[in-house]
């Protein structure tokens, strides 16, 4: 299995083989007027993990595996070129993930190979693909007909606490900066992981305003809530999520709660809305934190036997299916936040190919005219769906942009976090 394992591994091996064919929403009519929106206005995803799953399904080989065909019957791939153009995607944030549990210096070193991946993604489809660092490239590509291609970076620890190795990494083209992802670092606390810091600690807070200075935004997906509070507090350019949902539909850790949903109204910044099934289904949730106290409990009762613990795991799971998922909790989380933050403040980070299960309707890059259509029948306007497509992130990379531009003049911060 090489997607990064959000449900635990059999769990979504049984989700995945109910996961029936793609589900139909929406009207013919409705979803060319979509497609319509979608030739003008670039739709830009926050957050897709395929140089991850490329790295861990094909040994790193961009040519190992046909993206020009529909993979949909002959991979796990949840991304190919013909179900982006399918879906209308315009620009693709790729993530550069590794894995928290390497060491930093390892992170570092796997981090830059990712990069180097997306570029070789790139390199082997100049037909589809360009990369693009601005805004205005996103708007030109799109125009081109191609895939505007941009990279981002997932979790903190592949700076291994180095402001130096972090303007590295914006050199080589990372334009976002996920400041923790599943643990905390030396510097930031985790949604998922053992309060450090109670948020930022001093480095952190430096990290933050580095990234203002060098042009790279702040992502908030993954940390803790006191997290975002801080690096909202600190920061002077907007912040994205790149792919998180709300936290008052789905009480999952990875959630963004109400207060700094409102936040992103004086901050300027945006809330991808990620399809994560166990971010988007409270029923997804509690099912998964009952299977995890039921693999609890067996293992106290059987120390040493892991075949028993995953024969009466099995047999549990069997009498306990695992809820489904649909595309209409995605819908309500984007109306969420809608709600919360405002239209302005809402977007698309689906995390496939970061997950090895997604809700029903939406299985795959192609889903996004589904999800809009869905939208417009529930009363968007043309101009909502241009804003949550792609208008309101182009807005958010410009002032981000420009606040760099006038911080240019500042001489770097040259600090490194002290040993602990």
């Amino acid at each position: 299995m090489f997607r990064k394992t959000i449900l635990a591994a059999a769990a979504v091996a049984a989700f995945t083989a109910t996961t029936p064919v793609m589900a139909q929403t929406g009207d013919a009519a409705t979803e060319a007027r979509v497609r319509q929106i979608l030739r003008r206005t670039p739709l830009i995803d926050g957050h897709n993990d395929l140089p991850w799953a490329i790295r861990q399904g094909y040994g790193n080989d961009v040519h190992g595996v046909d993206l020009t065909t529909d993979l949909s019957m002959s991979t796990r791939l949840h991304t190919d070129i013909p179900r982006l153009r399918e879906g209308g995607v315009g620009a693709q944030f790729w993530s550069v993930y590794v894995s928290a549990n390497m060491t930093q210096l390892e992170a570092a070193k796997a981090t830059f190979e990712q990069i180097d991946t997306v570029k070789r993604i790139i390199g082997a489809h100049p037909q589809t693909f360009e990369i693009a660092t601005t805004a205005d490239d996103i708007v030109r590509i799109h125009r081109q007909g191609k895939i505007a291609s941009l990279i981002g970076m997932e979790g903190g620890y592949s700076i291994d606490d180095s402001l130096g190795l972090l303007r590295e990494f914006r050199r080589a083209g990372a334009l976002y900066m996920t400041l923790t992802h599943s643990k905390s670092t030396n510097w930031a606390d985790a949604g998922t992981d053992a309060p450090k810091w109670g948020g930022l600690n001093a480095f952190g807070e430096e990290v933050v305003k580095e990234m203002n200075r060098i042009g790279m935004m702040v992502d908030l997906s993954h940390v803790s809530p006191d997290t975002m509070r801080d690096a909202l507090r600190v920061t002077e350019a907007p912040v994205i999520f790149s792919h998180s949902s709300a936290l008052g539909v789905t009480a999952h850790p990875r959630n963004v709660p109400d207060d700094v949903l409102a936040a992103m109204k004086d901050n300027g910044g945006i809330v991808m809305v990620t399809f994560v099934p166990g971010f988007i289904s409270e029923q997804v949730r509690e099912w998964s934190s009952l299977r995890a106290a039921e693999d609890a409990r067996l293992k106290s009762l059987h120390p040493g036997d892991p075949d028993r613990v995953k024969r009466e795991l099995d047999q549990w799971m069997s009498a306990h299916p695992i809820p489904r998922a649909t595309l209409q909790d995605v819908v309500a989380h984007i109306q969420y936040v809608r709600d919360k933050a405002g239209i302005d403040h809402v977007g698309l980070g689906g995390d496939f190919d970061g997950v090895d299960s997604l809700p029903v309707g939406v299985e795959a890059v192609d889903a996004y005219p589904r999800i809009l259509a869905e939208l417009m029948k529930r009363g968007w306007t043309e101009a909502d769906i241009r804003k949550l497509s792609g208008e309101n992130m182009l807005r958010v990379m410009r002032r981000v942009e420009a606040v760099a531009a006038a911080k240019q003049s500042e001489r770097p911060n040259l600090s490194r976090l002290p040993a602990n």
